[in-house]
């Protein structure tokens, strides 16, 4: 074991040397391989409590339990709660970016450490992890869906079931980038449905359910319904970054 743990150290340094690491968001050399610099680390806007359960929305400040953002009110969401490690800022974007689009998969181990860290307490109460799944000709053109990355790692991190072939995306829908709530909405009814080989996985049990980025919430809310819909006892969403909407981070009563 000694040595194993030896040779590791020793073929790391060797990789050092030649190929040293950089960081994920300005790719200027870094101490530690998958990970980010001072600088950028400091760019990135974290959510900390207090923050809203039902949108995952931070607050200037704690004010008591029972508080609910305005879009908690306005749009109860089907989800029993939402974590997200940050809020969508442009370095989260660079990170989300580099991911889906141009195959750098090391950030997906820096974003689900991130999330594992925000939803530790969460994960802990899930019996399964279950990534929001691409249609399959969309897979088979991205090669990998970045949902399902930071799903696997989750579940590894919290000794987890991971599930990534309970929720499919049965239906081919249209990018939703550019699409208002309701457009998003229409688009995505009755895009989901729960694999009949793995419903009696589902019956009864607590899902996490995984994206990199909530926008309007239109997908995890299909996602969710369809979940709840098939037996699931509780779903609770976990992602990367969090958009949040003009005038939906202040507190209101529940």
């Amino acid at each position: 074991m000694k040595a194993a743990k030896r040779w590791k150290t020793i073929t790391r340094s060797a990789l050092d040397l030649v190929m040293p690491p950089l960081c994920l968001g300005c790719l200027r050399r870094t101490g530690e391989a998958q990970s980010l610099c001072s600088s950028c680390w400091s760019s990135l806007s974290f959510i900390e409590k207090p923050h809203c359960p039902l949108w995952g929305e931070p607050f200037a400040f704690d004010a008591g339990p029972g508080l609910l953002s305005p879009r908690a009110l306005q749009i109860p969401p089907e989800w029993s709660s939402l974590t997200a490690a940050v809020t969508f800022n442009d370095l989260a974007a660079r990170l989300v970016h580099a991911l889906k689009y141009k195959d750098r998969l090391e950030s997906a181990t820096l974003m689900a450490r991130l999330m594992s860290r925000a939803a530790q307490a969460t994960l802990e109460k899930c019996e399964l992890v279950v990534p929001i799944p691409l249609h399959r000709w969309r897979l088979w053109r991205r090669r990998y869906n970045q949902a399902a990355l930071l799903a696997e790692t989750l579940a590894a991190k919290s000794g987890r079931v991971y599930a990534p072939r309970l929720l499919v995306r049965h239906r081919h829908t249209r990018s939703q980038v550019g699409l208002d709530t309701k457009a998003r909405e229409r688009n995505l009814k009755e895009a989901f449905r729960v694999a009949e080989a793995h419903r009696g996985k589902l019956s009864g049990n607590r899902v996490a359910l995984v994206d990199d980025v909530l926008t309007t919430g239109s997908t995890a809310r299909a996602a969710t319904r369809c979940l709840l819909e098939a037996g699931a006892a509780q779903v609770d969403v976990v992602v990367f970054a969090l958009v949040q909407m003009p005038g939906h981070g202040q507190m209101s009563g529940s």
